[in-house]
């Protein structure tokens, strides 16, 4: 409530920002709005912190995986956990075994972590060669 006074904002919002937690008192139409919209949304799961440890911890048990493999250089958990990206070495990972351990990472995600949806697995190979003419 203070950031939004500070910056001007009008009375009718700085009440409903100030009373929607019960601090001070309702004045204005919009702050039983704002107080039910907040309690809707504070009772949707994953909204509170343990939901957020959880989801760290899936997010790490992910990458934990994807990194579990010979050959692989990095592994990152994107898109809140719905894709993990794994990038591996050119000279000691084959077209091949890339597409392999793909499929091999998917099995062991699934049957190893609880998690909502899919998670989609892309390995990523890639060889650069450069070159500068004079």
């Amino acid at each position: 409530m203070k950031i939004a006074e500070k910056y001007n904002e009008k009375p009718d919002i700085c009440n409903a920002i100030g009373a929607h937690h019960d601090e001070i008192e309702m004045t204005t139409i919009i702050s039983p709005i704002v107080q039910v919209c907040d309690a809707i949304s504070g009772a949707r799961p994953g909204a509170r912190r343990e939901i957020m440890e959880s989801y760290i911890k899936r997010i790490k048990d992910l990458e934990t995986i994807g990194m579990s493999y010979p050959g692989v250089e990095q592994a990152y958990a994107i898109q809140a956990g719905r894709e993990l990206r794994v990038i591996v070495e050119s000279g000691k990972v084959t077209d091949a075994e890339a597409d392999t351990l793909s499929f091999d990472l998917a099995q062991k995600i699934q049957t190893e972590m609880t998690y909502p949806g899919q998670v989609k697995v892309t390995v990523i190979r890639e060889k650069r060669a450069v070159n500068y003419a004079k």
